[in-house]
């Protein structure tokens, strides 16, 4: 005998939420999970591989990295990358990329799974997007590429650097 149950929507965002409160998570992992919940799945992904991307290019001295680092943190759209950056700005280059990599890669099925349930015909379950404007919420930094990165860049000891008192 076959039954057949409903089981509702698909929550996109339970593997997020499970980082979220997963005690063996780093914290700066734990914020992005947080920081990511109710965010749109493609714009999500996209938007934390950008800046994986580009704090990549400038670690590695790429030219126009600085510039389109930049360009993220000064465009007027929402804040989420802002707020994916700043959840990590200083705590080492090293950790920066392992978290937002770490993020992208949790990020991925759930933009798959969106797309499956899309195409079915069906919707997930609802989701409420944390950002209530899709211009910036205050202001954002000036559009100088010319910046020198701080000790976080080099003195990582991720890196070998020693960061000293």
């Amino acid at each position: 005998m076959n039954k057949v149950f409903d089981i509702g929507k698909f929550d996109l965002d339970v593997t997020l939420r499970d980082a979220a409160l997963d005690p063996n998570c780093r914290p700066t992992k734990r914020m992005l999970a947080n920081a990511s919940i109710g965010v749109e799945p493609f714009d999500a992904y996209y938007s934390a591989r950008e800046l994986y991307e580009t704090l990549q290019g400038v670690f590695q001295g790429l030219p126009n990295a600085k510039a389109r680092l930049t360009q993220i943190l000064s465009c007027h759209c929402d804040d989420y990358q802002r707020c994916l950056y700043y959840a990590l700005a200083g705590r080492g280059v090293v950790q920066m990329l392992d978290d937002l990599e770490w993020l992208f890669e949790l990020l991925g099925p759930r933009c798959q799974m969106s797309g499956h349930i899309l195409r079915s015909g069906q919707h997930p379950a609802p989701m409420v997007n944390p950002y209530v404007s899709s211009e910036p919420d205050g202001p954002v930094p000036a559009r100088n590429a010319d910046f020198t990165e701080g000790p976080s860049w080099y003195l990582d000891p991720g890196l070998g650097g020693m960061i000293e008192e």
